[in-house]
């Protein structure tokens, strides 16, 4: 391993996280989706709601949903969240990856690669054979990052809803684990 790589670390999430998963959760939103939903919408989401949302998350006593930071330097720059699948038509084994955001300073830079490497590797040692993820269908970087990493779209779609703004249309992709 080269300096660089060995200052990159992926982990579970603490509950000191929550303020930088926060503020990455809103400003990768405000990045990624920039073409996708209203800029009043994107302006008007709240890092510190946000920040609150993940201190509650982090600091309940379990839960279902396993969340994965990658950090750089020690630094926080993204996350992810795994769980059993939450579609009603998955088979038994399925996992899906929940969510994945890296801070957009850090795209291009492998960081999404080895955070998603590792949610993997987590849905496939809690005993998985498959795993699903759902993205909205008009993140062309998203679908790419996906396709690359061996993620096949499996047809399916729907509108998913969003609190204070226009439902997105998502699409289904499936990795055998």
């Amino acid at each position: 391993m080269t300096g660089e790589s060995d200052s990159i670390v992926v982990r579970s999430a603490r509950a000191d996280d929550a303020d930088s998963i926060g503020r990455i959760h809103v400003v990768s939103w405000q990045s990624a989706y920039l073409d996708a939903l209203p800029e009043d919408f994107l302006q008007g989401l709240s890092i510190a709601d946000r920040q609150q949302a993940w201190r509650q998350r982090l600091t309940a006593v379990s839960g279902p949903v396993r969340t994965l930071v990658v950090t750089d330097g020690g630094a926080v720059a993204g996350f992810a969240c795994v769980s059993a699948s939450r579609d009603e038509d998955a088979p038994e084994g399925t996992g899906e990856l929940l969510s994945i955001y890296l801070d957009p300073a850090s795209w291009s830079q492998g960081l999404g690669r080895r955070l998603h490497a590792e949610a993997v590797e987590t849905l496939r040692r809690d005993g998985y054979q498959r795993a699903t993820l759902w993205v909205v269908d008009s993140n062309a970087r998203a679908r790419r990052f996906y396709e690359r990493a061996g993620w096949t779209a499996d047809g399916a779609s729907k509108a998913h809803p969003l609190a204070g703004g226009p439902p997105l249309t998502v699409v289904r992709y499936v990795l055998p684990l």
